[in-house]
């Protein structure tokens, strides 16, 4: 009996992806989750556009497929398509010096029609991969969120594109693609279409609104998450439209990769441990005090926040009880960049509590990993989180996250049973800094009273799995469904 499934064909469309480039959980996602579902049931593809912020050692070894124009509106733009291999993924890049040939990735004055290029070009380049037609076409955030209205309302009569089925990928609905509506004749050359309307929002057009109407299947980067989106608080004004289609709505938690960040092989660390050599951790927190000019003491819990300085990252609560944390026998480490008020309120604190406090304001994620290695525990306080890395990053390394109990930190972290003993870290429910605060509270006092159980959390939390296996066998059986094979 021939129990050998049929080939799954799927091309994943993003506008970033590690190594080539990344600004943050998207990259992490398009750059690792291929690999990982790469199979000779599952011929998985990546497109992208050809950024000038592409490393040239890459660029070098891109091969040129053809060239052909992409019709925008009444314009009709250059598009070269390039391949390359890599980690045995097949990569497209989408080529137009005028589009992508920028300073800046996002945050351009025509980002709507760098990516209306995009969301087009995507489906004009399948029809020169040399016969390589998907099955599913998975989209990513609003860069591409036109392209499943696109396939339906312009290129159904292609042969071979009414099988194609699209998936939605949510990974932070607070940035949508909003633009003027002038955009929707002028640009997309979707006037007069049903499109029209299903992309409109008041008197302007929503890119992602277009994705969350035409794709087959919707997905956000953690269960919760995809629970969340449905009630005002999160949803952004599209709640409703999720309710709508909350049978085609499902969850799946993002994952990280587990060779690059090992305590055991980590070549930015200079003590190497497991969980069964855990004690070797305390050297690494040892020569960050030293280096940081903290207080060298290993008694002492350091506690760290590696994170974009923003609003949804719940900053406003960890500065408003910095003044009570001065007062507690406690260290606190934060690295990242965004905006200014928490960087100088950092600032300020590392400036006039020298041994307690060090303000690191810059992304450096070779330095990440050394704080992982180090900390004792990680701060991760969001308002909202799609998914979140950073703290799975963390329990790799035995370091436990104090999260708020939203999207991907309630997925991936069991909150401390003084009970049992069990958990991987600690968690309290509402955005309120008292919470915060007495959550940190309860972990300083495990620490200092109860050793035994935090030894025993950070060796069930750096005994989690959370690589991209389990999410990567989620996405293959996702793709199997949809696709009807």
């Amino acid at each position: 009996m021939n129990t050998k499934k049929s080939q799954v064909k799927i091309l994943l469309a993003a506008f970033e992806a590690d190594p080539f480039y990344k600004s943050g959980g998207l990259g992490d996602v398009a750059g690792s989750l291929p690999r990982y579902v790469a199979s000779d049931n599952y011929d998985i593809r990546v497109i992208l556009p050809k950024l000038s912020t592409i490393p040239q050692k890459y660029v070098d070894k891109m091969q040129f497929i053809e060239s052909f124009t992409v019709p925008l509106g009444w314009r009709n733009q250059y598009c070269g398509l390039f391949e390359l291999k890599f980690s045995g993924v097949r990569y497209y890049f989408v080529d137009n010096e005028f589009y992508f040939n920028r300073p800046k990735v996002y945050g351009e004055f025509d980002d709507g029609e760098r990516i209306a290029f995009f969301s087009k070009a995507v489906l004009e380049s399948i029809e020169h991969m040399n016969g390589f037609i998907p099955d599913v076409l998975h989209c990513n955030d609003w860069h591409t969120a036109l392209t499943p209205v696109f396939l339906r309302e312009q290129y159904m009569q292609v042969p071979g594109f009414d099988q194609i089925k699209t998936i939605f990928t949510i990974h932070n609905l607070k940035f949508q693609g909003m633009f003027s509506a002038d955009m929707i004749g002028n640009i997309l050359g979707l006037a007069g279409t049903p499109a029209e309307s299903q992309i409109k929002m008041g008197d302007a057009v929503n890119f992602m609104q277009g994705a969350l109407r035409y794709s087959d299947m919707l997905t956000t980067v953690s269960p919760s998450y995809a629970k969340e989106i449905c009630t005002p608080y999160y949803g952004e004004h599209m709640d409703g439209l999720f309710n709508a289609r909350r049978a085609s709505l499902v969850g799946i938690l993002n994952g990280i990769d587990y060779k690059e960040f090992d305590p055991l092989y980590d070549k930015n660390i200079e003590f190497h441990f497991s969980d069964k050599t855990i004690q070797n951790k305390k050297k690494n927190k040892l020569k960050l005090q030293e280096e940081l000019g903290l207080e060298v003491d290993e008694t002492i819990p350091m506690y760290t926040i590696i994170s974009r300085l923003t609003e949804q990252k719940g900053l406003d609560l960890v500065t408003y009880i910095l003044p009570q944390l001065m007062e507690r026998k406690m260290q606190l480490v934060i690295l990242g960049v965004g905006d200014q008020k928490y960087e100088e309120a950092f600032t300020w604190y590392a400036n006039n509590n020298p041994k307690k406090v060090a303000a690191l304001m810059k992304f450096d994620a070779k330095l990440s990993n050394v704080l992982y290695a180090a900390s004792d525990a990680l701060l991760v306080p969001s308002r909202f989180e799609p998914c979140g890395l950073t703290q799975m990053m963390a329990m790799r390394y035995g370091t436990l996250p104090i999260v708020r109990e939203t999207g991907g930190l309630k997925d991936s972290v069991a909150p401390y049973n003084e009970y049992t003993g069990s958990g991987t870290g600690f968690s309290f429910a509402n955005f309120n800094a008292h919470e915060l605060l007495s959550t940190i509270d309860n972990s300083l006092m495990v620490w200092y009273d109860r050793p035994k159980d935090w030894l025993k959390m950070q060796k069930q939390a750096m005994k989690k799995d959370y690589s991209w296996r389990s999410s990567a066998k989620q996405y293959r059986k996702l793709y199997r469904k949809i696709a009807g094979k």
